[in-house]
Formats: C-alpha cells, structure tokens, sequence
C-alpha cells in the first residue's frame, strides 16, 4: 500500500470488489445512483461524511490510511525541535503521533528487505527511534 499517494476512489474500488456488495445496497446505503458510486471510484479525495458511509457500508476505516499518511510523512511538532517552545494547550483531543501499526511496520521492514532504504535513512526521514526500529527487525526474524 502506498501511504504516500493516496487515491481513496480506488482503495474503496478494490475493497468493493473483495466485499462483493451490490450495486443496490452501495446506491440504496449512499443514497447516490450508480452513476455517482461510479464516480466516486475516480475521485483522489472524497468528502468526510461519504467516506464516513463508505467506511461504515465496508466495515473499513479509510481514515486511517490518512492517519498512516501523517505518521509517516507529516513533519515533527516544532514542541519536539525546540524543547524551549511551550506548548499550548487545546481543547481538541490530543493522540500520539508513534503508534505503529502493523501495516506501517511491515511496510517499513519490507522498505528495509527491498534494499530501498537503509536503516539510517528511514530513522531519518520516519522519525522512528533506532531502538524501536531494531525491536521490529529482531521480531521479524523470528
């Protein structure tokens, strides 16, 4: 899976397909017509509410493949580059950002085993601790 580029219309396609829902449940469950379901399955992005639908309709969450995207991709919080920062506090829940899935770990070692990257490099650019990255690797050899 490709955290990086999302298309969501495919991802929903292809978990469609597997699901093996009809055409007038999708319709009847969207309330949309073919059509548009059709539709749907060409669009990079998709409103909330509708993937809210779909996630529901599929028994998927498609949020987290946004939420994968940010763990890694998205940039360390400036509170972590400048310690002397103060942090505000907000009303908003507050989640961690290091929760690793399996996808993401298997993703990585599969980075790591397809000689993309080195070990250097992904702790580099994923910010995943060396002694994490070292756990997952002695875990897989097992």
């Amino acid at each position: 899976m490709d955290f990086k580029n999302i298309h969501i219309g495919k991802i929903i396609q292809k978990k469609v397909d597997e699901s093996d829902i009809s055409m007038l449940r999708i319709c009847n469950f969207l309330k949309a017509n073919e059509a548009q379901v059709y539709q749907m399955y060409q669009c990079e992005e998709l409103p909330t509410g509708i993937l809210l639908r779909w996630s529901k309709l599929l028994e998927y969450d498609f949020f987290r493949m946004y939420s994968q995207h940010l763990i890694l991709y998205s940039p360390q919080k400036s509170s972590e580059c400048n310690p002397l920062k103060q942090v505000k506090n907000s009303g908003l829940p507050q989640f961690r950002k290091n929760l690793y899935t399996k996808e993401i770990i298997d993703f990585i070692l599969e980075l790591l085993e397809s000689h993309t990257k080195t070990k250097l490099e992904i702790i580099q650019d994923y910010n995943i601790p060396k002694t994490t990255l070292y756990k997952w690797i002695e875990k897989s050899k097992k």
